[in-house]
């Protein structure tokens, strides 16, 4: 991978956050429950795996950088979510973690010297692997859930369909310019 190639992702990396939170703001919250299906995560559950995938990767980007050549395995993604009653944990709580995790995370990789990118790690899935297969990894994780998260709500909204509003829509008045107007940034 050229430097150039390795920015670009670790760009694209960093963005994840904001992208998964700009995927979850329009979506209405009473529908973040719903499962489409058994064995399927609702998005209320896909938030909390992603937090604890977060946890995880932190945990073994940082391993990679200072203890190379050492044997890691996966969590167990199922074994969690069944273990550690997602249903009771928020979710406003858990895309902090990831916000915050994935901040760090590449707040220190994009400070690292290109020779620490080829160093390696034994995955015991994977086999071995460098700290940019690691990279590429986990720049595609949050865009797939995003996805697996559109598809929920497209089956949300087939069993769900909008219902057409009862109350007649009302024009809001403009402010005016000497009307100050406070916008407060919109979190997901």
């Amino acid at each position: 991978m050229t430097r150039d190639e390795r920015r670009l992702m670790l760009e694209s990396f960093g963005r994840g956050p904001a992208l998964l939170c700009g995927a979850l703001r329009p979506l209405p919250k009473k529908m973040w429950l719903f499962q489409p299906s058994s064995g399927r995560w609702s998005i209320h559950e896909i938030i909390l795996h992603l937090a604890d995938r977060e946890v995880n990767s932190y945990f073994s980007f940082r391993r990679l950088i200072a203890e190379p050549h050492r044997e890691f395995s996966e969590f167990d993604a199922a074994q969690w979510a069944g273990s550690l009653g997602y249903f009771h944990q928020s979710t406003r709580e858990a895309i902090e973690i990831i916000r915050r995790l994935r901040k760090m995370t590449y707040q220190l990789a994009v400070t690292l010297p290109p020779a620490v990118w080829l160093r390696t790690i034994t995955h015991a899935q994977q086999g071995e692997i460098t700290l940019e297969d690691w990279l590429q990894e986990q720049e595609r994780h949050i865009p797939a859930y995003i996805d697996q998260i559109r598809q929920n709500y497209a089956l949300w909204l087939q069993a769900n369909p909008p219902r057409k509003s009862a109350v007649r829509r009302i024009e809001l008045e403009v402010p005016s310019a000497a009307t100050s107007v406070s916008l407060s940034p919109q979190t997901c």
